[in-house]
């Protein structure tokens, strides 16, 4: 049976299909308000953007969805989890900072912003899943207590998982640091032929796993913690994953980690899949590079498998930018997450959520 996908685009010619206005109505269409009950605490779960990103969700389009919560009598907070690696958003006093710098604040947003795994990422809640990797998974306390979710996600680029979606903003959105910690199993090791001993990748490793001898990088595989940070720094393409064994594995993690963070919230999520300034990465790094595909629409359904398989699909569609980091697959059809990182397989989280039943891959997507 197919799952109901809604679809608008960012075509207007008047008021009444701003967009704005289309937030509204996919929140409508998609049967959001039938999720949450009068006073329920209700978690709008997105992304803030790490400091000097800005290609994360608009804060004037998370007011709609906060208003739509209010209407339903519930109380809407914004949320997110704090970060495996150093950065703006590493504990919960500087990821408030970020979100108010970023336009998340009461005035504009119209909801308080919480934290969920609190101050240094401690506040935690064990899920029990029984899944292939993990029996049980450790999920921000705040987020495994709401009682209603609507889950936001700026759909785009990433360095290993291909892209990042509902599910991703589930799986790591939603977990503490040891939770992505969890999911992170790969490990990246040096290329001695191509580094250069420049030290880019020592310069950004969270954990000081990383020193340079003989003019060649040195990963400690003990203290790494797999956060990928070296590779999207190295200059010279010098590090490296085990792309056919270890990222397979981390795609199912990922899925796993997704279905903790919503077991127990069964017809109580909904979300919204953001196809608006499609980067190359995610919005964790600390720039935006330039958009791989024109910008698309905004997709909603209580189906995270068929709403991140819809996205990847309406991504692959485009004609890709040639100017962008996209370099292959620029034709309708190809796989534009491919043509910037070009070992990655992202549809293979979509493929492994449907197999541990979150939702399923195949969708109608309905135009509004």
């Amino acid at each position: 049976m197919k799952s109901p996908v809604y679809f608008a685009s960012l075509r207007a010619s008047s008021e009444h299909e701003s967009t704005t206005a289309k937030v509204q109505r996919l929140f409508d269409r998609a049967g959001f308000a039938d999720l949450i009950a009068p006073h329920d605490k209700t978690a709008v779960k997105l992304h803030f953007g790490e400091t000097g990103n800005d290609g994360f969700i608009s804060p004037v389009f998370v007011r709609q969805v906060v208003e739509k919560v209010k209407s339903c009598g519930a109380l809407p907070f914004l949320t997110d989890t704090n970060t495996l690696y150093l950065g703006g958003r590493s504990n919960a006093v500087e990821h408030i900072q970020t979100a108010i710098l970023h336009g998340f604040d009461y005035a504009v947003a119209g909801a308080p912003v919480i934290i969920a795994d609190g101050l240094n990422g401690k506040n935690i809640q064990e899920v029990t899943i029984n899944k292939k990797h993990f029996s049980k998974v450790s999920i921000a306390g705040d987020i495994a207590t709401a009682d209603s979710m609507i889950v936001l996600s700026h759909f785009k680029g990433h360095i290993v998982a291909g892209f990042g979606g509902a599910l991703k903003n589930l799986a790591m959105g939603c977990a503490p640091p040891e939770g992505k910690r969890a999911q992170h199993n790969a490990r990246p090791f040096t290329i001695a032929e191509n580094c250069t001993g420049c030290a880019s990748c020592m310069k950004v490793c969270p954990k000081d796993a990383i020193r340079v001898v003989a003019k060649k990088s040195v990963i400690d595989q003990e203290l790494c913690i797999g956060c990928f940070e070296c590779m999207h720094a190295c200059p010279d393409q010098a590090i490296d994953i085990d792309w056919e064994t270890e990222i397979p594995e981390f795609m199912e993690r990922m899925a796993e980690y997704a279905y903790g963070a919503v077991k127990e919230k069964e017809k109580k999520v909904g979300y919204m899949n953001f196809l608006i300034r499609i980067t190359p990465d995610c919005d964790c790094f600390p720039f935006s590079d330039a958009p791989i595909v024109p910008d698309i629409g905004i997709l909603a359904s209580t189906d995270p498998v068929a709403i991140d398989a819809a996205s990847f699909d309406l991504v692959n569609q485009q004609q890709g930018s040639t100017d962008s980091l996209l370099t292959t697959h620029h034709h309708p059809g190809g796989d534009k997450f491919r043509g910037v990182h070009e070992q990655t397989d992202g549809f293979r989280q979509v493929l492994y959520a449907e197999e541990i039943g979150m939702g399923t891959r195949t969708y109608e997507l309905i135009k509004i």
